[in-house]
């Protein structure tokens, strides 16, 4: 009797043990892990049937998995600045374990992996875009006039552009996308925000500071973009509208130019058919725009 209870209690706390999964997405990073000898597998898509196996496996017993994304050459470059050797499972299971909590990761939630990699891939570029976005803020340095920093003042005017627009916008649920045209391509940051009727917003903070982040680079920096927003409300036609960049703040696109905006394939140029139940349109006024960050004086 003992001894089942003693098992018993094992399972359970098996479940409540969470599992972190380092995935090689693509075939790339899969051959850089071939050189090492203690990386059995010689067939990435052999490699994917047994990952997910496995995360159907932890899933049945209830146990929580997190599956983070293994990059060859940060894991190379961990191993050389720790002096472990990359050649064990030992260290590729410190390394993974390290990243699950800096690096890009998502929770295994039952979906086939091939449909849980694209989730895994934009949380890395999203990972990717703040990081560089906030590094050239950064680098930006005291403006030469006044001595203020140029990021800081340029991060605390989006902020307060991006609270303005949630505040003006009807309530529902907002879908924004700020892009920042610059070397060596365009950033582009996404949030969803659902706004109440007491004029309180639901927002992920995450989503929140890499468009901050991003709209301050682009006001910063003086680059060409643009912020568009879509509102959704049951029981009403959805409202689509957006801005540009200019200095010191966003300037109102009109109506045709937020179509032209929103029914344009952003890689290819070509134009998309518009949607029925959807009024392209003119912002709300945001209100006379701060002196442009560095440009105070």
């Amino acid at each position: 009797m003992a001894h089942t209870d003693h098992r018993t209690m094992r399972r359970v706390l098996h479940r409540e043990i969470a599992g972190t999964i380092g995935l090689l997405t693509d075939e790339h990073d899969f051959r850089a892990m071939r050189r090492y000898r203690s990386f059995t597998f010689d067939d990435h898509l052999t490699y994917l049937r047994q990952v997910e196996a496995l995360l159907k496996t932890r899933a049945s017993q209830g146990s929580h998995t997190t599956v983070a994304l293994f990059d060859p050459e940060e894991y190379a470059s961990y191993c050389a600045d720790t002096g472990l050797d990359p050649d064990t499972p030992t260290t590729r299971t410190r390394y993974t374990a390290e990243i699950a909590t800096t690096g890009p990761s998502v929770p295994y939630d039952g979906r086939p992996l091939a449909a849980l990699l694209p989730d895994l891939i934009d949380e890395a570029v999203r990972q990717a875009t703040w990081e560089y976005a906030t590094t050239l803020l950064a680098r930006l340095g005291p403006c030469a006039t006044c001595g203020e920093d140029i990021g800081r003042a340029a991060f605390t005017r989006a902020a307060d552009l991006l609270a303005r627009i949630l505040d003006t916008a009807r309530t529902g649920h907002r879908h924004l996308v700020c892009s920042v045209t610059g070397a060596p391509e365009t950033l582009v940051a996404v949030l969803q925000s659902d706004g109440r009727d007491d004029g309180t917003h639901e927002l992920d903070d995450t989503e929140a500071l890499e468009l901050t982040t991003v709209l301050a680079l682009g006001l910063a920096t003086h680059s060409p973009g643009g912020l568009v927003m879509r509102t959704t409300t049951p029981g009403t036609t959805d409202l689509v509208y957006g801005w540009r960049l200019r200095t010191g703040g966003l300037a109102p696109l009109t109506a045709g130019e937020v179509f032209d905006a929103y029914c344009t394939d952003i890689e290819s140029g070509d134009l998309i058919a518009p949607e029925s139940g959807v009024d392209y349109c003119v912002p709300p006024d945001l209100g006379r725009p701060d002196p442009a960050p560095g440009h105070r004086h």
